[in-house]
C-alpha cells in the first residue's frame, strides 16, 4: 500500500497582525521522530509565544496527535491536523511556531492564522508518494556500461560502483521489478548480472 508524505524539511513563514508564524514541516515515519522533529524546533525557538503542532506518525492515520500548546482550546493543533488529513498525508509532521505581535486574534482570527499557516506550508513543500520498492544491483562488463545507463535514464539510481565490474544499483517499485528486470535482461541481451536485494518504502515523485 502506497501512501503520501513530505520528502524532506521545508521552512514557511508568514506575519499576520504583526505575530510571525514560523511553520515547519518534516517526514515523521514514528511517534519518536515526530517528538524529535518538535524537540529540535523547540531548541530552536526558545523564546517563542506558542509551538503548536499536529502529526501522523504512521501509514494508516491510527496514531495521530495535536497540541495547541497554550492557545485557546482548538485554535491552533486541531486546524493544523485538519489540513495534514484533509490533503490525505501520513508520516507528517508540521508545527507552527509563533511570537506574538501584540494584537490579539480572536478564536476565528487564530484558527484561520494556524490552518493557513499549514495549508500554505504543505503546498510549497514537496509532496511524494511513499511505495514499496526492490533494491536491483545489475552488474556489466564495461563495453555494456554506456547502453546500460541510457536504460537507467529516469530510473532512481543508488549507486555506482566500478571495480572488476560496473555495478548499478537501482530502487525500483514493487510492482514494476519484473518486469524491469525482463526488459534490462533483453537490452542488454542477457550480458547482466541482475540481483534482487531488500525491499522498504521510498519517496517517489508524484510526477513519475
Amino acid at each position: 500500500m502506497s501512501y503520501l508524505s513530505v520528502a524532506k524539511p521545508s521552512l514557511y513563514e508568514k506575519v499576520i497582525e504583526k505575530s510571525r508564524f514560523l511553520t515547519y514541516v518534516a517526514h515523521t515515519e514514528d511517534e519518536t521522530a515526530a517528538r524529535a522533529f518538535l524537540a529540535e524546533i523547540r531548541a530552536q525557538h526558545p523564546l517563542a509565544t506558542h509551538v503548536c503542532y499536529a502529526f501522523v506518525a504512521d501509514r494508516i492515520g491510527n496514531l495521530m496527535r495535536f497540541s495547541d500548546d497554550g492557545e485557546p482550546q482548538g485554535t491552533a493543533g486541531m486546524p493544523i491536523l485538519g489540513v495534514i488529513r484533509a490533503r490525505r498525508l501520513f508520516e507528517t509532521g508540521v508545527a507552527v511556531v509563533r511570537y506574538f505581535g501584540g494584537i490579539k486574534l480572536g478564536a476565528g482570527g487564530l484558527t484561520r492564522a494556524y490552518a493557513s499557516s499549514a495549508a500554505e506550508a504543505l503546498e510549497r513543500a514537496e509532496i511524494c508518494e511513499y511505495a514499496v520498492c526492490v533494491e536491483v544491483t545489475i552488474a556489466v562488463n564495461y563495453p555494456e556500461v554506456n547502453a546500460l545507463t541510457r536504460f537507467l535514464e529516469g530510473e532512481n539510481v543508488l549507486c555506482r560502483e566500478f571495480a572488476e565490474k560496473a555495478s548499478f544499483t537501482v530502487a525500483v517499485r514493487e510492482e514494476n521489478v519484473d518486469d524491469f528486470c525482463a526488459r534490462c535482461s533483453d537490452m542488454l541481451i542477457g550480458r547482466a548480472e541482475i540481483l534482487r536485494g531488500k525491499s522498504y518504502f521510498s519517496p517517489f515523485p508524484l510526477d513519475k
